[in-house]
């Protein structure tokens, strides 16, 4: 976030904090004492770049337009040309859910971007070992960091997931997401706004892919695919359910469209 909050101050953020919070200085004469604006181009801000406060608000604003963002674009994108609009019709499929799933998450972003904005300020002031340069550690660790990435967050995301399962943690955090038994691309988001940070927890701390059908059946069956990305953490933890065309849950939809025509 170091990179995309200076970006944002170098294209609009220096005009806005300028025209919000300009800097003044001060003129004392022997007649009076004036506050006035300095004639500096291009206009500066009484609160630096470098000042928490300004860098908390400006992380909030910006974390919740790249979640808003990100969440309307690819999911409206999933749903309108990949999701398959027929399991809408699956007796599961809740009345308005998709507003529901909507709603949940637009009203689960401001926390989740509150409980985030320490990481990325921690970011900000250096506190990481991200880098922006092929001199720091070179082509090697590039490439091995993208497995070493994914492998430790989904192991990571498994064991978070399945504590979540944990009954009386279940009950507080998780549930609201086994809301949506039948999920679709708007679901991606609608957690409990701690149930969703504590499963990007791991994504910070790093400083065979999972399908949409490995995490229906978990969507179905409560206990089994965990995994985030990948299905070899729920075979090692023996939560392994192989997605098979017996438990498409289309097969429902098709056989209540049959039983109607009857």
């Amino acid at each position: 976030m170091d990179f995309v909050l200076s970006t944002a101050d170098d294209l609009l953020l220096d005009k806005v904090w300028a025209h919000i919070l300009p800097l003044y200085t001060n003129t004392t004469t022997f007649e009076q004492q004036q506050w006035e604006l300095p004639l500096t181009f291009p206009p500066a801000s009484s609160w630096p770049r470098d000042y928490i406060p300004r860098q908390i608000i400006s992380l909030s604003v910006l974390t919740l337009i790249g979640i808003f963002a990100l969440y309307f674009i690819f999911a409206w994108l999933s749903y309108r040309f990949i999701f398959n609009h027929d399991m809408m019709r699956h007796p599961k499929f809740l009345p308005n859910q998709v507003r529901l799933e909507i709603m949940t998450s637009v009203r689960a972003f401001p926390v989740m971007t509150l409980l985030t904005l320490p990481w990325f300020e921690a970011e900000v002031l250096g506190y990481s070992k991200l880098y922006d340069g092929l001199d720091t550690y070179g082509w090697p660790y590039l490439f091995a960091s993208i497995p070493l990435f994914l492998l430790f967050t989904d192991y990571c995301i498994y064991w978070v997931h399945r504590w979540l399962h944990v009954p009386f943690i279940y009950k507080v955090l998780h549930k609201p997401h086994h809301k949506w038994i039948i999920p679709s691309p708007w679901s991606s988001h609608a957690f409990h706004p701690v149930d969703g940070y504590l499963q990007s927890v791991p994504y910070h701390l790093f400083t065979v892919i999972n399908g949409p059908a490995h995490h229906t059946l978990h969507h179905i069956y409560f206990t089994v695919n965990y995994g985030q990305y990948f299905t070899w953490a729920d075979r090692v933890g023996n939560s392994y359910r192989q997605p098979e065309k017996s438990l498409d849950p289309l097969l429902e939809v098709q056989l209540k469209g049959n039983k109607k025509e009857q």
